[in-house]
């Protein structure tokens, strides 16, 4: 692990050192620049370091969600499983770390806690709770969409007497449910994920349910070895497919037919076919289950019907079936055995909409309908997308203005990588670009390389300063809204739009109109010079 010291001076800070961070400081590293990576965690990561819940895996197939770069990379490693675990993701994350020989300019257990700008220098000066003050030219955010849990705000909390955990800070040895009483509140994909395996060791489980989510079979299982060989054989081509496809996902298999054009038997037969696919492929179903809310109930409603034909209790059944909102709106859980898992002895299903979460007690959880008394309680209760980590740090651009009050009526960026006055100050993934309604080891990449291009593109000219204008910044975000305005994204109360979080500005974050768009736009911005943004030189 690399070690800092006050004073420290680099052309690159990257905060993070997960998918992005590592890809971020080999490719900096790589063009002859000085980069340290400073991250919270005890080790190289990212959410694949945080995230260590029972069941947590990748939702797109292990092949496709990992770095492009390297041949050599693809060629050595071997994934186990269609979709990785947890565990073999951080052993990959390790693997590149040791391969790519990054962890000299990695310092873990530091957590960045400002980055403020000096105009007089074009420099930032990030310090860090150890107390480190470094300066760099450029402060590269590659903290990650998903890296901040949701903080629990329920009434008693302090006063449960047994042991509670969040899926997002689990312990590193794992938790013992043997002859536990549990309580799972949320029903978002960590708890998704983590239920049937928590239900098969505990005694009982109580799933206290906010609101349904829609989910749909990993059919998870050790790698085809036919698809394997085509992949190893074709790797180039299949990559470059899935980058063409509005999500980045090869396996999503996009069907451009409408909906409603097709018969009922028709669409339930494709959808049968989807379904014993798994994965995303049902959201690819027709091309228009996205823009059609009449489109998308067809699908939405023959999910629904295989929750009712999987899950014995009617009632239970009705209470897991989602009709609030479309199908797809909110990210689509894939889960192995999740609703058969209700079929359950040991498993009950508490509908907060039928009676609301009073209080955590001492010795539970007391809804207005009574008190379930358990041993532990696991709150799977989402993150703080997208903007979460971001508003960790007391980032401060151009005449100390704060980016949290830049922020405070919704995130504003061009392109998802840079803010208006926040100059040299770029986002892995940030709000506005397609993140996450995206593979997001795809995004991840694209946007490294553009980061890297257009530093090199600074450094070739000997230029100061680079940031995006207010002008550029506001076409960009009338853009995103625009293209999310016909969909169904903005019909649902998700963490796309912040909904989760209470208090945060409800605005839909991620940008919809698809990859291929996003990419050609941002060759097409560079390509012009990086057109949207104003550049200068040291020169006072």
């Amino acid at each position: 692990m690399a070690t800092g010291a006050a004073g420290d001076s680099f052309d690159a800070v990257i905060v993070g050192a997960g998918f992005s961070g590592l890809y971020m400081l080999h490719k900096l590293r790589g063009m002859g620049l000085s980069a340290r990576i400073y991250e919270a965690g005890t080790g190289v990561g990212g959410t694949w370091y945080w995230n260590r819940y029972p069941g947590a895996r990748v939702d797109i197939e292990s092949q496709e969600y990992s770095y492009s770069f390297s041949p050599e990379l693809d060629d050595e490693w071997v994934w186990s499983e269609r979709y990785a675990t947890q565990p073999e993701l951080l052993r990959y994350l390790n693997h590149v770390a040791d391969r790519f020989d990054l962890r000299p300019d990695i310092q873990l257990e530091t957590r960045v806690t400002t980055a403020h700008f000096d105009e007089s220098s074009n420099r930032w000066t990030i310090t860090t709770d150890r107390g480190e003050c470094i300066s760099a030219r450029y402060c590269v955010m590659a903290t990650g969409c998903l890296s901040v849990p949701n903080d629990a705000t329920f009434p008693g909390m302090e006063t449960f007497q047994g042991k509670s955990w969040h899926t997002n800070n689990w312990p590193r040895d794992g938790v013992n449910f043997k002859g536990q009483r549990v309580a799972v509140i949320g029903t978002g994909s960590s708890a998704i994920q983590s239920i049937p395996i928590i239900a098969a060791e505990a005694d009982h489980v109580t799933v206290f349910q906010r609101t349904p989510n829609f989910s749909v079979p990993a059919h998870n299982g050790p790698v085809d070895p036919v698809i394997a060989a085509d992949w190893k054989a074709n790797r180039a081509q299949r990559r470059k497919e899935a980058r063409e496809t509005g999500f980045g996902i090869l396996m999503v298999g996009n069907n451009e037919t409408l909906a409603l054009e097709d018969s009922p038997e028709a669409r339930q037969a494709n959808y049968q076919a989807r379904w014993e696919i798994g994965g995303f492929a049902l959201l690819g179903g027709y091309g228009d289950l996205v823009v059609d809310t009449q489109a998308n109930d067809t699908a939405a409603e023959f999910v629904r019907g295989k929750i009712r034909e999987i899950v014995k209790d009617p009632a239970v059944a009705e209470k897991l079936a989602p009709k609030s909102f479309p199908i797809g709106s909110k990210r689509l859980c894939v889960d192995t055995g999740y609703y058969d898992t209700f079929n359950r002895d040991n498993v009950t299903l508490v509908d907060l909409r039928e009676e609301a979460l009073e209080a955590i007690t001492p010795t539970g959880v007391r809804t207005t309908r009574g008190s379930h008394d358990v041993d532990t309680i696991v709150y799977a209760i989402g993150f703080d997308a997208m903007t979460g980590a971001l508003g960790k740090v007391d980032i401060r651009g151009r005449g100390g203005e704060t980016l949290k009050d830049e922020w405070a009526d919704g995130p504003r960026t061009y392109l998802g990588l840079m803010v208006a006055g926040f100059p040299n100050l770029f986002i892995v993934t940030g709000p506005g670009s397609p993140s996450v309604l995206c593979n997001m080891a795809v995004a991840i990449e694209q946007h490294v390389e553009w980061i890297s291009d257009c530093i090199g593109w600074m450094g070739e000219r000997q230029m100061g300063a680079i940031e995006a204008t207010t002008a550029a910044q506001d076409a960009w975000v009338e853009h995103v809204n625009e293209v999310a305005a016909p969909t169904i994204f903005p019909l649902a109360n998700s963490w796309y739009m912040g909904a989760n979080v209470p208090g945060k500005p409800q605005v839909f974050m991620p940008y919809i109109g698809g990859f291929p768009v996003y990419r050609d736009k941002c060759n097409e911005v560079a390509a012009n010079g990086y057109e949207g943004f104003t550049v200068s030189s040291d020169a006072r």
